[in-house]
């Protein structure tokens, strides 16, 4: 199974989009990442800009054990409920896509998801 992913962060973002590309790197060996862009945000008030990437990687595992994976990166960087009430996010990884089931479709219309869509696909 190929899957899609988007990565953000807007609290201390070189550190934990770093960090997300190492422990990424470490379970999905062969994960490809597009670079990073900065953008502002698109829902919040608070003003920090984001860092974004978007990373494809094969795996066997199920969608489940890949959020759940996904997750567990987010929260070693620090995220929690409570900074995301106060639009702080220092780490999010989102699964977009597994093979041709969309999870976020929202997220793959935005542009610069489609700018590290088409540099991963320039890449493979």
């Amino acid at each position: 199974m190929v899957y899609t992913i988007s990565i953000g962060s807007n609290e201390h973002r070189k550190d934990n989009l770093a960090l997300a590309r190492r422990r990424l790197s470490e379970l999905f060996p062969g994960i490809r990442f597009s670079k990073e862009e900065e953008t502002k945000p698109l829902f919040f008030r608070r003003p920090n800009l984001f860092s974004n990437q978007v990373a494809r990687f094969a795996s066997n595992d199920r969608e489940a054990e890949v959020t759940s994976r996904l997750k567990a990166i987010e929260r070693e960087a620090g995220r929690t409920p409570e900074e995301k009430k106060q639009e702080i996010v220092r780490l999010d990884i989102d699964l977009l896509s597994c093979d041709a089931i969309v999870y976020k479709p929202e997220d793959l219309k935005r542009d610069y998801i489609l700018r590290g869509l088409e540099e991963l696909e320039q890449q493979s």
